[in-house]
């Protein structure tokens, strides 16, 4: 009887692996749903609430001051050297390299470039809508600032929304977006909610940002995720060009003619060379044949492959001096 050995949890998962060498087929892709469009303009509008705030120097400003005042850093200095390395999750260069390594594994698992195309149009949007914000209203931060009381506004800063707050949401928050199963995406969307808030209150922590600055940086972030979807019709058009690109230019490396979508019929040359093209139509996958289930695991012979008998026994004589099993001896004489 055979048995199989137990396998660990890490066999399991890259047995799993091994399984999944191509782009699932029921990959759940995101669509702009009526549900995300009314958590687009909520959190839009939020956006706008915050930045109203700021440049009417409402309560919220007053708010600022008061934290900046009461100096975290100073109240709890025992988890300083903690935070200074945890504000590094909200930093761009550290964290991009690590998910964009990650997703490039699956990329090429996958057979697909939907990742890393998703990845590169979250970090330019982005770029270009907290940077634009930056730029824009150019509020100084708490270690600059100059008038007790004041927004801080135009004064040639850079820290209005919080670049930090903003790139953590969208660098983890990616991983939850391309997540193939919804328990995966559930499970992915809190862990990125916690390290963004975590990053987000760090900066506040460390001095380096007012709160506004962060709510701003949350709700900048979350505009990019869901706007994700918006994007997808043409980030699935250019990876269809650049698989075009490659398979144009492996064929003109290898010099064999580049990979056709299977149409129903695909023309081929003729035989002999003589430049007629003739429809051949799409081989037909033959049945594999089964071996029956009383069988023992393991290579069988075919019938063709055995020797043919008779009700008499098989066709060649057997040797005239062994028999099946036992020698033949010479009998004993007396």
């Amino acid at each position: 009887m055979r048995t199989e050995r137990n396998l660990t949890r890490l066999d399991r998962l890259f047995a799993r692996l091994d399984r999944e060498p191509e782009r699932p087929a029921l990959l759940s892709v995101p669509r702009m749903s009526p549900h995300r469009v009314v958590l687009f303009g909520a959190t839009l509008a939020f956006y706008l609430a915050i930045v109203v705030a700021v440049l009417t120097t409402s309560w919220l400003v007053r708010f600022d001051w008061q934290v900046m005042f009461f100096r975290p850093y100073q109240q709890w200095p025992e988890i300083h050297g903690f935070l200074d390395y945890l504000v590094v999750l909200g930093q761009r260069g550290p964290t991009a390299v690590m998910v964009a390594a990650w997703l490039g594994w699956r990329s090429w698992r996958q057979h697909t470039l939907r990742p890393l195309l998703m990845f590169g149009a979250a970090l330019l949007l982005l770029n270009a809508t907290v940077g634009a914000a930056k730029i824009g209203m150019g509020r100084l931060g708490p270690h600059y600032a100059t008038v007790i009381g004041s927004n801080e506004m135009w004064q040639g800063g850079d820290i209005f929304p919080s670049g930090h707050t903003a790139n953590a949401v969208v660098t983890w928050g990616i991983l939850a977006y391309l997540a193939s199963t919804p328990r995966t995406r559930r499970y992915l969307s809190a862990l990125s909610a916690v390290v963004s808030l975590s990053v987000g209150l760090t900066t506040v922590y460390l001095g380096t940002h007012w709160l506004s600055d962060v709510l701003l940086g949350w709700a900048a972030g979350l505009l990019i995720l869901l706007a994700l979807p918006w994007v997808e019709p043409l980030l699935t058009r250019v990876e269809a060009w650049i698989l075009g690109i490659r398979d144009a230019l492996r064929s003109r490396r290898t010099g064999a003619p580049a990979p056709v979508p299977a149409p129903a019929l695909v023309p081929q040359r003729g035989p002999g060379g003589t430049g007629e093209e003739q429809p051949v139509r799409e081989p037909v996958a033959t049945a594999r044949p089964r071996t029956p289930a009383y069988l023992a695991p393991g290579p069988h012979t075919a019938r063709c492959e055995r020797t043919p008998v008779t009700p008499q026994g098989p066709r060649r004589p057997p040797h005239p001096e062994r028999v099946r099993g036992t020698s033949a001896r010479p009998l004993a004489g007396g």
